[in-house]
């Protein structure tokens, strides 16, 4: 049973950001509402992962202004972002290949942890009852995302859709309100994109977690999305249900190729 969506917690208003003369994002404004899966979608070069990059801090929009919970910014900053309970997995794995799946996703509990890097070195005292309580944490992830079975294995000799997995254990690990998703099927087939479509939303229904999503599979969207914002060459074209994104006409004729 899905859980009840909330008030809005993240808005855009007016974005926009170019590079060099180039614009990436027009004037775009949208919102996102707590406890629900907001996509994000359209073609390449679009402005998706932009705006993701606007949302976490990662650029910074020349116009416009981002109100989340409350708070109000004409731009955000990467840390204070993830201090306030937003997390972020990214298009291209980041991961550190020779960690196990373990190590990797402890690295998700860095902002959590306030031991000094030399006290959880040397694992004495407070420093390392505070990591017992952090790896049990990470425990519990990787039982959640059924990985178990690798969770000593260097993650560089892992199937690639097991590493999506760890990449979102380990953005799990931050404890996020707010989950950004760029891309997180990408390159799987088509057991896996059912398997991360199932773990997404977990996510949302058991965790309680808001959910950003980028995605190019349209039957993915379809399926997990309560809201659909699209975007072509910048600027928004359309946004509402999926079935409302799925019958607009700029929405066929710009993105999906045909009516579906």
């Amino acid at each position: 049973m899905r859980r009840e969506i909330g008030e809005v917690i993240l808005a855009l208003e007016k974005i926009s950001l170019s590079f060099g003369g180039v614009n990436a994002l027009t004037d775009i404004s949208f919102d996102v509402r707590e406890h629900e899966v907001r996509a994000i979608i359209g073609p390449n070069g679009a402005g998706k992962s932009s705006m993701l990059n606007v949302i976490n801090g990662v650029y910074a929009p020349q116009q416009g202004e981002i109100h989340f919970r409350g708070q109000h910014f004409h731009k955000m900053n990467p840390h204070k972002v993830a201090m306030m309970g937003v997390a972020r997995t990214f298009q291209s794995l980041a991961l550190f290949k020779g960690m196990s799946v373990l190590d990797n996703i402890m690295a998700g509990r860095n902002l959590k942890m306030s031991s000094g890097i030399l006290a959880q070195m040397i694992r004495i005292g407070p420093a390392e009852r505070e990591e017992i309580r952090h790896r049990e944490y990470v425990e519990h992830i990787i039982d959640f995302l059924e990985i178990q079975a690798y969770r000593k294995t260097p993650v560089g000799l892992m199937p690639y859709g097991l590493q999506k997995r760890v990449d979102l254990g380990r953005a799990l690990a931050m404890e996020p309100s707010l989950l950004l998703l760029d891309e997180p099927m990408a390159g799987m087939n088509v057991e896996e994109k059912q398997d991360m479509c199932r773990f997404v939303l977990d996510v949302n229904n058991e965790f309680g977690t808001t959910i950003v999503l980028i995605e190019h599979d349209m039957s993915v969207v379809m399926d997990i999305s309560d809201r659909v914002v699209v975007l072509d060459y910048g600027k928004k074209i359309a946004d509402g249900s999926p079935d409302e994104v799925r019958n607009n006409e700029d929405v066929i004729t710009a993105y999906l190729g045909v009516a579906h």
